[in-house]
C-alpha cells in the first residue's frame, strides 16, 4: 500500500469503511431513486479515454431508464470543477452530477465542498481514496510518447530525445497546461527526467525543459490529439500511455503508431471520481460511482487500456482475460513508476499553472 501511505490515507481507516460498507452498495432503493431521476450528466468524458465510451454504452444498457448526457468531452479538469461553481444553483442540463479529475483536484475540491460523500463497494481495495468518500481514485496511467511513425523513423525512448533538432515542430501536449491534469503532469513527468527525480525540483524543472523545448522549434503549442498525430501536425505527443493505446487501435495502421514509456521520469497519474455536491440527480451520479467500480466497471476500464484501482483484487480472482493484459505494455516498463504526494501534485499544479506563461510563453491552443 505505498501509495496510501504517500497520500495519508491510512489502511486501517480503509478497513473500518470496508466493514461498513455493505450499506451502501447499490440498493434497490438507490437504483429505484436513480430511475425516477432519468438523467446522469457526466462531463469531460472522451469515448477514447480509458474506455469511456464502452462504459458509459454499458450503464446505458444496464439501466436504459436513465439518460446520460456528456458535457463538454473534451473538458480539462479545471473546467470540471468551475462547471460545478457556475452552475451551484442551476438544476438543469449544463449542471455535472459527476467528475473524473486528476487526483490533485480531488482533494481541492472537497476542501471547496464541491462534492458530497458516498461510501462505494470494495473500499478495501482502493490504495488512493478520500477516507470519507468524497472522492475515490478509480484508475491510473503513465506518462508516454505517443508517435507517428510515418513520419518519426527514429522514435525517441527518454524526454531529453525530445530536444534533439530532429523533432522540430513535432512535440505537442495532450491539453493545455494552465489548465489540463493530464498536460500539467506532462510537464511534471519531464521535470522528474530532468532533476532525477527531485519531486521538489520537478515543477520548475519541467518549465524548464518545455521552454527550451520550444526555443529549439520541438515544440507545437497544438493540443494533440489522435486527428492531430494522423494529420502529421503533432508528430510526437506526451500524454497517458491508455489514450495512447486507444489511438493505435482507433487507427489501426493508418497511420502506424509506436507506444513508448520513457527510461526516465515514468509518472503515475491517478485520476479521481466524484459527485458533485450540487448534482441535480445525485442518486444517479451515485449510481455512476458503484457501476465504474464494479468487476464489469473497472474491467471496462483495463479493456480502454487503464489500470484500474480494483487491479490486484481482479487479478487474484483470475478475472482478467489474457488478451487484455497482452495489450498492454509489458509489466516491466511500470516498475519505476512515481506515484506523487498530494502535496507534491498540489505544489506542481500551482507552479505549473501559474508559471507556464512567464517562462514557457507558449499559448497551447
Amino acid at each position: 500500500m505505498k501509495i496510501t501511505k504517500l497520500l495519508g490515507v491510512s489502511v486501517s481507516s480503509l478497513a473500518m469503511l470496508a466493514s461498513v460498507n455493505a450499506a451502501y452498495a447499490a440498493s434497490a432503493e438507490l437504483i429505484a431513486a436513480a430511475k425516477a431521476e432519468g438523467q446522469l450528466t457526466v462531463i469531460a468524458l472522451p469515448h477514447d479515454w480509458c474506455g469511456y465510451g464502452a462504459t458509459i454504452d454499458k450503464f446505458k444498457a444496464l439501466y436504459p431508464e436513465i439518460q446520460v448526457n456528456e458535457l463538454n468531452p473534451d473538458a480539462g479538469s479545471a473546467d470540471e470543477i468551475e462547471a460545478i461553481r457556475a452552475n451551484m444553483g442551476n438544476m438543469g442540463p449544463q449542471a455535472p452530477d459527476v467528475v473524473d479529475v486528476g487526483l490533485a483536484f480531488g482533494p481541492s475540491g472537497k476542501a471547496e465542498g464541491l462534492f458530497q460523500p458516498y461510501m462505494v463497494d470494495h473500499m478495501d481495495q482502493f490504495s488512493v481514496a478520500d477516507s470519507e468518500g468524497y472522492w475515490y481514485g478509480g484508475y491510473y496511467g503513465v506518462m508516454a510518447f505517443e508517435v507517428n511513425t510515418d513520419l518519426v523513423t527514429n522514435v525517441p525512448q527518454d524526454w531529453s530525445d525530445l530536444l534533439k533538432p530532429e523533432y522540430a515542430n513535432s512535440v505537442a501536449l495532450a491539453g493545455d497546461p494552465r489548465s489540463s491534469a493530464q498536460a500539467i503532469l506532462g510537464v511534471y513527468a519531464a521535470g522528474l527526467s530532468a532533476s532525477g527525480g527531485n519531486a521538489m525540483d520537478a515543477p520548475m524543472a519541467g518549465l524548464d525543459f518545455f521552454k527550451k523545448l520550444n526555443d529549439a522549434g520541438n515544440f507545437v503549442p497544438v493540443i494533440g490529439k489522435a486527428a492531430s498525430i494522423a494529420q502529421g501536425t503533432t508528430p510526437i505527443v506526451i500524454r497517458w500511455d491508455y489514450n495512447a493505446l486507444a489511438d493505435r487501435a482507433t487507427l489501426n495502421g493508418n497511420p502506424p503508431i509506436e507506444v513508448v514509456v520513457p527510461k526516465t521520469g515514468v509518472l503515475a497519474g491517478v485520476y479521481a471520481q466524484a459527485v458533485s455536491a450540487y448534482a441535480p440527480h445525485p442518486n444517479a451520479g451515485k449510481l455512476w460511482l458503484d457501476f465504474i467500480y464494479s468487476d464489469e466497471g473497472q474491467l471496462s476500464f483495463l479493456e480502454g487500456y487503464c489500470h484500474p484501482a480494483r487491479f490486484n483484487a481482479l487479478s487474484a480472482d483470475s478475472m482478467i482475460p489474457q488478451a487484455v493484459l497482452d495489450a498492454l505494455p509489458p509489466a516491466d516498463a511500470y516498475k519505476i513508476a512515481v506515484f506523487p504526494s498530494l502535496d507534491e501534485l498540489d505544489a506542481n499544479k500551482t507552479t505549473v499553472t501559474g508559471s507556464w506563461d512567464s517562462v514557457v510563453g507558449a499559448n497551447v491552443q
